[in-house]
């Protein structure tokens, strides 16, 4: 889901950069900073995934994990997915720097759109509601991503409309994968540290924050 340098317009580049910078700046107000290596955790999972190709025909996709990163830190997602895209931009080229919001914004926000809808259904006691909510959210986070990423492409130029749906039907199978990924993991943390479901950024409720 990286869009390269040179392919957006201008417009499409600030829009997206000024609303991944306003998330980020949230998450990071809220956050509690006691979890920060779970945020870290968290954004090394999501620079790792990217790394994991899957073959669809003569082409390939990659894992994302933004459906699992946002059961795990809510807004949190923008600073951790943030700092891993930027470390892949600057490593191996992947994405760029000039693409860095947009492609920020593409992947965290259906994140926190995911844990919005899913984040208490995935904690709550009904095991089979668990599971599936937590499938839903790690399957839909990349539909919606897929969904962005089209969005961006085409308002940058029409005639990428036809790169576009490739791109988007090239992830559906991801969606599965991810979905499953998604519920397998949530499943073994509400056995072994149910804590790291609650998101990052909830503070006490005496603080003033």
């Amino acid at each position: 889901m990286h869009i390269s340098e040179g392919v957006l317009s201008a417009p499409v580049l600030v829009a997206g950069g000024a609303l991944a910078a306003a998330g980020t700046a949230y998450a990071v107000k809220k956050m509690d900073y006691d979890r920060v290596p779970q945020v870290a955790l968290v954004s090394c999972a999501f620079f790792v995934a990217s790394f994991i190709h899957l073959p669809v025909g003569p082409a390939s996709v990659h894992l994302v994990l933004n459906g699992l990163a946002g059961i795990l830190l809510g807004w949190a997602a923008f600073p951790a997915i943030l700092v891993a895209l930027f470390l892949q931009g600057i490593l191996f080229q992947f994405g760029g720097l000039t693409t860095l919001g947009v492609n920020t914004l593409n992947m965290a926000l259906p994140a926190v759109v995911c844990y919005i809808l899913f984040g208490r259904l995935v904690r709550g006691p009904d095991t089979l509601l668990s599971a599936s909510s937590a499938f839903a959210c790690g399957a839909l986070a990349v539909l919606l991503g897929g969904l962005m990423l089209a969005l961006s492409l085409v308002w940058s130029e029409e005639s990428f409309l036809a790169v576009a749906k490739v791109a988007l039907l090239a992830h559906l199978p991801v969606m599965v994968i991810e979905g499953i990924i998604t519920m397998l993991i949530v499943g073994f943390l509400k056995k072994v540290k149910p804590e790291l479901l609650e998101a990052p950024y909830a503070r006490p409720q005496s603080s003033n924050l």
